[in-house]
């Protein structure tokens, strides 16, 4: 086993670009990964690292190194998956990546409720809003919103959201509804992290650009604006359909309403999908609806 020693934690180090950041990705200390770093590069008699204070690169033996321990991993990792898809139970570890908002109020109660069904499960979820890679970072699965842009994925469509444009009772009491897209000019539109509204116009996609007195990138921050009164809002069905069914908020320009958006299930093209994955995304298909 010694020519695999230090393998692992040269390409963790050379993916992640340091010592703490790949340990943190194995499970293992800082100093655990720089001996066994140091025993490899000591055993090829080449260096594989350039280390400063502030940074860690590879060389260029390192780069080529890299690149077939990489091939050998993958190939060790696919030949564990297809063991395991022997036995058709969803066993290990388990790492997908999700919105936040989506991720707490929608996904994580049907990931609990899929671990409580497979208990021999270890599910780690990272709620961000950052696209993180999944190869590098070493996740089976992300769950995106909204029109996908990597075609290097696999993807698989799971549901649908819709987008509201909303106010509540209040606001349009005092401002009157808006009937035409030329008459958001005329409210206090709230966006958010974009500055433009999605609207379907006569068969065609339309962005609006809107402005107001508050900007925010939360969705949450912007429902309560709304249900107090201070302005108009586009947000998906996640943040309203509640307040909508109570009458908290008024749907508007629903005749311009955009086509929903997709909610999907994304995976790395060249990674098996394993028993645990597939059959979560077919629980994730048949709980939201698609």
């Amino acid at each position: 086993m010694q020519n695999w020693e230090g393998v692992s934690e040269f390409v963790a180090v050379a993916e992640s670009g340091g010592f703490t950041a790949a340990a943190g990705r194995l499970g293992i200390s800082t100093a655990q990964v720089s001996r066994q770093v140091s025993a490899l590069e000591a055993r090829l008699s080449t260096k594989l690292l350039y280390r400063t204070t502030r940074k860690v690169s590879v060389t260029e033996a390192g780069q080529i190194y890299y690149q077939h321990c990489r091939q050998v991993l993958d190939g060790l990792a696919e030949a564990e998956r297809a063991v395991t898809d022997l036995q058709q139970v969803p066993r290990g570890r388990l790492r997908l990546t999700a919105p936040v908002t989506y991720g707490e109020t929608t996904l994580a109660p049907l990931v609990n409720d899929f671990a409580l069904c497979h208990p021999e499960l270890q599910v780690e979820m990272q709620l961000t809003n950052h696209k993180l890679d999944l190869v590098a970072e070493g996740y089976d699965l992300a769950i995106r919103l909204g029109r996908l842009e990597d075609s290097s994925m696999m993807a698989r469509r799971l549901g649908s959201r819709t987008l509201y444009v909303c106010a509540s009772p209040q606001y349009l009491s005092s401002r009157g509804e808006p009937h035409s897209l030329s008459e958001l000019g005329q409210h206090n539109c709230l966006p958010g992290t974009l500055d433009y509204w999605r609207f379907r116009e006569q068969g065609r996609s339309r962005n609006i650009k809107v402005s107001g007195s508050i900007r925010c990138n939360s969705g949450r921050a912007l429902v309560d604006a709304a249900l107090k009164g201070i302005g108009i809002v586009q947000l998906p069905d996640y943040y309203v359909e509640e307040h909508l069914r109570a009458g908290r908020l008024v749907s508007l320009l629903e005749h311009y309403r955009e086509e929903d958006d997709g909610i999907w299930g994304v995976y790395p093209h060249n990674r098996h999908l394993s028993p645990k994955v597939r059959m979560l995304l077919d629980y994730f298909s048949e709980s939201l609806g698609e």
